[in-house]
């Protein structure tokens, strides 16, 4: 039986002066209904203050989301964290994009159990979701996919000898395909479905709580970001996601919501990667050079979305890579 509580039954406050929390109560019927939600990443938009963050939300007897807001010039979104709390330790999946803001979520854990951190999940290499971890323990098991940990460790190579560079809390455990994990008697799927927003993404899937965290291949409102990513991969990866029949979809950016608007937002995320990818083909199809694509990409709803004006050019930089066959191939198993 699956012992889902409504997301925003319980909301830990956490100050950013204050190390203690601030318990607040959600209304009796639990979130607010979906029709209702204002369907943005921005935080104005939602009417909420800086300081209703960072924010820990209880999604089901011993799991978590930590919310913590973050800039893009002058954009402010959310970087969501899980937080899996058992008897025999914590897993953490993604951390925050510097070493303070890591240090606060672990501060946050602590407040949550006395239990410590054993298990750090990669499930983004990118340095919003990592530049802090040498905040976890250093007896913690680091899990990544092996491009991931490529990657992480040609950054801290790069950086070895700077003077007050942290920790670097590279991946000891790697995650080819699937690993499966019993912790203090939950069972935890570390899983990777694809490339996506990355050569590496990986799920943390609880299936017993219905839960699974899927870190940047689920931007709730935030245009899709293709920096890194494989565009046609990430809609295939979205798809096998779905079938995973999770009752709440986690993002890494963009707010925790209820189970239903998760749902919803999944699948309305799914169809923007798909609309960035037919705007790019229409664009390439048509024989228009990448710098006037960039300028006349036209992505209809898309347009209000959050970094819109900063990852358009980026996507369609992209896609039309994809299209030319520039982009590395998937690794051979």
């Amino acid at each position: 039986m699956r012992r889902i509580a409504a997301v925003l039954l319980v909301v830990i406050g956490l100050s950013a002066c204050q190390p203690e929390s601030r318990m607040e109560s959600a209304p009796d019927n639990g979130t607010p209904p979906p029709d209702t939600i204002v369907r943005t990443a921005d935080p104005v938009k939602r009417g909420l203050s800086e300081s209703a963050f960072p924010r820990v939300q209880h999604l089901s007897d011993n799991v978590y989301t930590y919310e913590q807001l973050r800039s893009a010039g002058e954009e402010r979104f959310t970087t969501v964290s899980l937080i899996v709390v058992t008897d025999a330790g914590v897993l953490v999946a993604d951390g925050q994009g510097n070493l303070e803001e890591t240090e606060r979520l672990v501060a946050a854990i602590g407040e949550i159990t006395d239990q410590p951190i054993t298990h750090v999940v990669i499930a983004s290499d990118h340095g919003d979701h990592t530049a802090g971890n040498a905040a976890f323990p250093a007896t913690a098991q680091v899990l990544a996919h092996p491009t991931s940990a490529a990657v992480l460790q040609a950054s801290a190579a790069r950086t070895e000898g700077e003077a007050n560079a942290p920790r670097a809390a590279l991946p000891n455990v790697l995650v080819e395909d699937r690993l499966e994990l019993d912790l203090g008697g939950t069972a935890i799927h570390v899983l990777f479905l694809g490339r996506a927003h990355t050569g590496g993404d990986l799920v943390v899937h609880l299936p017993a709580e219905g839960i699974a965290f899927m870190s940047e291949a689920f931007l709730n409102r935030v245009f899709p970001a293709m920096r890194s990513a494989y565009p046609s991969e990430w809609v295939a990866m979205l798809e096998r996601a779905e079938e995973l029949d999770a009752d709440v979809y986690v993002p890494g950016h963009g707010f925790v919501e209820s189970p239903a608007v998760l749902a919803q937002e999944l699948d309305t995320f799914r169809i923007a990667v798909e609309q960035v990818i037919a705007e790019g083909m229409r664009l390439h199809r048509a024989g228009i050079p990448l710098d006037a694509a960039i300028d006349s990409a036209d992505f209809g709803a898309l347009e209000g979305w959050s970094l819109r004006s900063s990852q358009g050019p980026i996507a369609i930089r992209r896609v039309y890579a994809e299209l030319n066959g520039e982009l590395p191939p998937a690794r051979s198993n």
